[in-house]
């Protein structure tokens, strides 16, 4: 029999996540070798058991999905990512790319497509919906840039130019600019709007 593919489970939902767990743990060839609910412990738990696969959440307490995809391609190459969420948005999918996930499922897909989209990445294979893929491959380009995004996730979270400097260690004007140069790019009317259109199009 061949050795177990080694997976590490992401994902802030208990009962979800247990569920999960519960349904890889059905097939004789997926070993769930870690269940984790924030993002951090989720790199921790990579970083010290070398998975096969990370399956994760996009939106997680400390650290993302998107930013655990990133950060496994470069520190941790050999673990292939599966994004397992409820966004069915190109720009989603476009950033999880970018960021080096292997594969991108929804999670109101049928729980055998998931054991079979963890063997396909496994064997170095890229999983993708083919609808959603379709859509993304015409969707608008994101026009943020990183700096740009994090500042107005946190501004749409209702924190103020001086909370999201003293938090990313700006100026309270160089806070404003980037705010500026994202309501601009994104027609919007003031920092909420375009914190509301940016989510709306998967860019945050």
């Amino acid at each position: 029999m061949s050795p177990s593919i080694r997976v590490v489970l992401a994902e802030d939902q208990a009962m979800v996540l247990g569920a999960l767990s519960a349904l890889l743990e059905l097939e004789t060839d997926i070993s769930v070798i870690a269940t984790t609910a924030n993002g951090r412990d989720a790199a921790e738990a990579v970083g010290r058991l070398k998975p096969d696969v990370l399956v994760t959440d996009i939106e997680m307490p400390q650290m993302t999905g998107l930013e655990l995809a990133a950060s496994l391609r470069t520190n941790h190459p050999n673990v292939r990512t599966i994004i397992l969420t409820t966004f069915a948005r190109p720009g989603y999918l476009r950033r999880a790319l970018d960021a080096g996930a292997r594969g991108y499922l929804l999670k109101d897909r049928p729980a055998k497509e998931l054991a079979d989209a963890v063997r396909r990445v496994h064997r170095g294979m890229r999983v993708v919906d083919p609808a959603l893929a379709a859509e993304a491959w015409n969707a608008e380009l994101d026009p943020l840039t990183d700096r740009e995004r994090q500042i107005l996730q946190r501004a749409g979270d209702g924190r103020s130019s001086a909370e999201i400097a003293t938090e990313l260690h700006l100026s309270e004007g160089t806070v404003r600019n980037y705010l500026s140069e994202a309501i601009a790019k994104l027609g919007a009317s003031n920092r909420v709007d375009a914190a509301r259109i940016a989510r709306t199009k998967g860019w945050l």
